[in-house]
């Protein structure tokens, strides 16, 4: 039998009745913009005629003609951790949804490592990148700048560079607030590493909350881990052997406060009855423990869709400003309180809370 030809876009535009270059364009363009190359009726028998008579797109032969491969990159510190593994569903959603694909690599915060994958990703012609693993201190991102290579953060943000964030400072303020309320005053925290945003922000956002009401955090009762269980648990055993059990410990990665409650349970301390703890992020596991785990719930998906559309701001040559998304903090039985009780709490009124349409702040 002979092999039946692919159809062709001067097929779909003959069956149409409309120009090549009107298929091509409608075709080719992202969803949002094939009505600026016809209108809705015509775009509709053009898409109709094309699916009728199985026409394909071939990437390739289009990313020669328009310098693009609907292609984007994306990095993330471990896609085995839900919070990041959560974020690029967003991504993929939105890039899915204007015509990319979206693909993802592990840099296992490791430098060397970090820039071998962002340089595969170049390799590979991607349009632009989304890196979800920021440093605080960044060379990668000013050589991306120097480049001219299209990027914007998500999850960890760094210096001037755009990106959308949940605003970690005001969910570490939440939680302060809670406790202080809940007559916490002798309060520790278990911290990420001191190059990512999101764990400084988390204790900035803590401390400022303490401030107001009356309250501080000694250096003693901070300590820098990371952000999986077992530094949660480590970081347990670093603030006991440092002086008396706290009344309160906010951990600012839910996993991390996952292994903190193992490790108050090796000691034979209960949660809340001797210590209560707080996570952050609001990870399925939270709700389901034992004993309901109080957290905050970041956007996640949410973020990484918005993080997309940054970057289609980016791909057409301008200079996207940042999102910050407002999280909220779900309280549970962890820090004593039944879940039924007590919604989601977000920031009171005039408080002058960064939100989406507040755009400007810096990280």
């Amino acid at each position: 039998m002979a092999k039946r030809n692919a159809p062709t876009l001067r097929a779909v535009a003959a069956a149409a009745g409309v120009d090549v270059s009107t298929v091509s364009r409608i075709i080719n363009s992202p969803v949002e913009e094939r009505e600026k190359w016809a209108g809705a009726e015509t775009v509709q028998r053009i898409l109709a005629c094309a699916a009728e008579l199985g026409y394909r797109r071939n990437p390739h032969a289009a990313s020669l003609r328009t310098a693009r491969t609907l292609q984007v990159g994306v990095v993330v510190p471990r896609l085995q951790d839900f919070v990041l593994a959560t974020i690029f569903e967003g991504i993929d959603d939105a890039a899915s949804a204007h015509g990319y694909a979206a693909f993802v690599t592990n840099s296992l915060d490791d430098p060397a490592q970090r820039q071998s994958r962002v340089h595969q990703l170049l390799d590979r012609r991607v349009d632009g990148i989304i890196l979800a693993d920021a440093r605080i201190e960044d060379p990668v991102l000013h050589q991306l700048t120097s480049d001219g290579v299209p990027f914007v953060l998500t999850s960890r943000a760094s210096g001037p560079y755009p990106g959308a964030f949940a605003d970690d400072e005001h969910g570490g303020y939440l939680v302060a607030g809670h406790l202080a309320r809940l007559g916490f005053h002798d309060v520790a925290v278990i911290a990420g590493p001191e190059f990512t945003s999101t764990a400084n922000l988390r204790v900035d956002g803590f401390r400022t909350g303490l401030h107001e009401h009356g309250l501080t955090l000694p250096e003693h009762r901070l300590v820098r881990t990371g952000f999986d269980a077992a530094a949660g648990r480590a970081g347990v055993e670093r603030i006991l052997e440092r002086g008396t059990v706290p009344s309160a410990i906010f951990a600012t990665n839910d996993f991390a406060a996952i292994g903190a409650i193992g490790g108050l349970r090796d000691r034979g301390l209960r949660v809340p009855e001797d210590v209560a703890i707080v996570g952050y992020n609001d990870t399925p596991l939270a709700e389901n423990l034992p004993v309901p785990l109080t957290t905050v719930r970041s956007p996640m998906v949410e973020m990484g869709r918005t993080a997309f559309r940054l970057l289609e701001q980016a791909l057409a040559g301008n200079t996207p400003t940042s999102v910050a998304l407002e999280p909220s903090l779900i309280v549970r039985e962890s820090t004593g309180v039944a879940g039924d009780r007590r919604g989601p709490l977000h920031s009171p009124a005039g408080t002058g809370r960064v939100s989406e349409q507040q755009v400007g702040r810096q990280y």
